[in-house]
């Protein structure tokens, strides 16, 4: 999985690693959006950024998802099949 990174770069996050990640504040699993570059939270109703290929699990870093963005479909976790 990839999305561009600050300098124009795919980053590429391992599927192994979001299988074991969750969301800090609620525990519940996430999902990647490859377009943004984010690990979404729908419960929590936030967005982790990744960067370099790392992800930040701050919520002080994480970006609130708007009213559009929860009710969107939720981003795939993996790639194309």
């Amino acid at each position: 999985m990839a999305a561009d990174g600050r300098d124009g770069k795919k980053i590429d996050v391992d599927p192994k690693l979001l299988e074991l990640l969750a969301c800090p504040l609620t525990k519940g699993p996430l999902a990647w959006d490859p377009e943004r570059g984010e690990l979404i939270s729908r419960v929590a109703k936030l967005a982790y950024p990744v960067r370099d290929g790392i992800p930040i699990m701050l919520p002080s870093e994480a970006r609130t998802l708007s009213a559009e963005d929860v009710l969107a479909p939720p981003p795939r976790l993996s790639g194309p099949a």
